[in-house]
Formats: C-alpha cells, structure tokens, sequence
C-alpha cells in the first residue's frame, strides 16, 4: 500500500507544479503584454505604475522598463525550473506506475 500512497503524493505534485507552470506562464505573458504596452505609449503621455493601493507617475520610463524587463527574465526562469521540476514528477509517476502494475 505504501507505493500506492507514494503514486497519490506524487500525482498531486505533478497536479500543483503545472498549476504554477501555468500561474507563471500567465504572468509571464502578461508581463510581455506590459513591457510591450510600455514601448508604444508616446513618449508625451503618462505612465503609471502601481504601488501597493495607489498609482503613481513614472518619471523614468527607462527604469520601468528596466525593472520589467528583469522581472520578465525572472519569470521565465522560474517557468523553466518549474517545467523541469513538472517533468521530473512525471517520470517518477510512470516509474511508480509501472512498479505497481508490474
């Protein structure tokens, strides 16, 4: 019964990573679609940016982009980590799996 508990555990591992395989994807293409916003807006109009309840002017709008762009990198890193960590999981299912049938 232990490798049937161990085959649960890891199935809601599997379950959760591409749950945050997908959060992180849905930031990340949110965050393109900012950064990408960020560079069409004409140069005399405003930008705003959000910080905590309250918006505020951007006065340097190379450091937001900056600061997105980091940011963005940042997201895409933590997507592969978890891609990586997903598949893992995975092969340990089918292992498990395949324990159990065989």
């Amino acid at each position: 019964m232990e490798s049937a508990q161990q085959l649960q555990m890891v199935v809601a591992e599997v379950q959760a990573a591409r749950q945050q395989v997908a959060s992180l994807n849905a930031q990340v293409r949110e965050l393109e679609g900012t950064v990408a916003a960020v560079k069409e807006q004409p140069e005399d109009m405003a930008l705003h940016r959000q910080m905590g309840t309250i918006l505020v002017e951007v006065k340097d709008r190379e450091q937001l982009l900056s600061d997105l762009e980091t940011t963005l990198t940042q997201m895409k890193s933590a997507v592969e980590t978890m891609a990586k960590r997903e598949a893992e999981l995975v092969s340990t299912y089918e292992k498990l799996k395949q324990s159990l049938e065989g």
